[in-house]
């Protein structure tokens, strides 16, 4: 059973195995365009645990800079309105990283530090300070995931997630990938993204608590950065764990919170949209066939 992974685009859905990837678009017309691609094997030292979570996430941005250039291209195919080029989407990406960086690292730390001089026990302690600062973090993103799924484009990308997650379902419990199998599975997976960057923030709040409390503001800013790669390292392999042992007790429990919060990023899919995950699985699946 090969392990699959996979991300929602405008229309379509992106899906990577070890030796390549694939997206199936929904054009206008309603035919399903499909791009694949190989990966060359990482060297052994690049596969090691917590290095290969660091990897993971940067083919992950990189593949999937490409995945959504091709979604616009078709979705937007025929249209006056010209899609964006993939240098575009990758400026846009880069710009949305940097106001993510603000958002989600630096409005926190200094909404900490001025509640820290309000209440003393929060300046004193490095626990409760990076406890308030990781709240705040998951507040700001918990209302930034609602407010972008009022948008209507938006929520289709989320059925589009939904119907990704189904489709995994599917494969790993080696069920025919039709429609009338798929759609019967939960839209909630324990190895997604969403629960990933929940892991990441309540890892993040005991990683930081070790950053003395007397530095200053900005080395405690410039710390979270460079301790970024680390905690993604870990999280990466709490999700792998978590997804291989989904049925032990404690292990269920753990992954509650990361389920409940995909909730928010996924919606039940029409058949067309899953017709569009299963292709885009087929195509990904022969990729690793050839070069088996």
């Amino acid at each position: 059973m090969k392990n699959i992974g996979g991300q929602a685009v405008i229309e379509g859905v992106m899906m990577k195995a070890r030796k390549g990837w694939t997206v199936a678009v929904r054009g206008p017309k309603g035919d399903i365009h499909v791009r694949r691609e190989g990966l060359k094997e990482l060297p052994k030292i690049l596969r090691l645990p917590i290095m290969r979570g660091v990897i993971a996430l940067y083919q992950a941005l990189a593949i999937g800079i490409r995945a959504i250039e091709f979604s616009a291209s078709k979705t937007y195919e025929g249209e006056e309105k010209k899609h964006p080029s993939s240098i575009t989407i990758g400026f846009i990406i880069g710009f949305a990283l940097i106001i993510g960086i603000v958002v989600f690292i630096l409005l926190p730390l200094y909404a900490t530090r001025l509640l820290g001089i309000i209440f003393v026990s929060v300046s004193k302690s490095p626990f409760i300070f990076n406890l308030v600062d990781g709240i705040i973090r998951i507040i700001l993103f918990l209302t930034y995931i609602v407010v972008i799924g009022m948008w209507k484009e938006m929520r289709r990308i989320f059925e589009y997630h939904g119907a990704e997650h189904k489709v995994i379902h599917a494969y790993e419990n080696e069920k025919g990938l039709t429609v009338e199998n798929v759609k019967n599975y939960s839209p909630l997976h324990p190895r997604c993204g969403t629960s990933f960057l929940l892991i990441v923030m309540v890892i993040s709040i005991f990683t930081f608590s070790f950053i003395p409390q007397e530095w200053s503001f900005t080395y405690k800013f410039l710390s979270r950065l460079i301790f970024i790669p680390l905690i993604a390292g870990f999280s990466f392999e709490f999700l792998k764990l978590s997804s291989r042992m989904k049925s032990n007790p404690i292990i269920h429990v753990l992954i509650q919170p990361g389920l409940l919060l995909q909730r928010l990023t996924t919606r039940e899919p029409d058949d067309t949209q899953i017709e569009v995950a299963i292709r885009a699985l087929e195509e990904v699946l022969r990729i690793e066939e050839a070069n088996a």
